[in-house]
């Protein structure tokens, strides 16, 4: 039984993707700093924060929300991800780097919201 949603390897995997995301964005141009460096910023913070959200909420089909909406946000940054190389605001060794770790985490994800799905279901 976990403890914390820390323990979780998809919220560790999810937190090391904020980093590279915070890292790869300060050499975006500054008129990004309010657009897609923001956009982006906002939706990998959004992913291990709703894993934590939902964890605490002690509720199995809460937690499935929660990990759905993480997943959305997977998403929307995966998108973003998409533009930034199109735009060149990031180099192919950094969109590949990233694009994989979050390819990662989105598998993840969906592999724990259908667990999730099957506790409640089942329960």
């Amino acid at each position: 039984m976990l403890n914390s949603y820390k323990e979780l390897i998809v919220w560790q995997k999810s937190f090391k993707l904020i980093k590279k995301i915070y890292k790869v964005t300060e050499n975006f141009p500054k008129s990004e700093i309010y657009g897609l460096s923001s956009q982006m910023r906002r939706a990998s913070i959004s992913i291990p924060s709703n894993i934590a959200e939902g964890f605490v909420r002690k509720h199995k089909k809460e937690f499935s929300q929660f990990v759905s909406i993480a997943f959305g946000s997977g998403a929307e940054l995966e998108t973003q991800l998409l533009l930034s190389k199109e735009l060149k605001f990031i180099t192919d060794e950094e969109f590949n780097e990233i694009d994989c770790l979050l390819q990662e985490v989105m598998k993840m994800l969906n592999s724990l919201k259908s667990k999730l799905t099957n506790l409640v279901a089942n329960y």
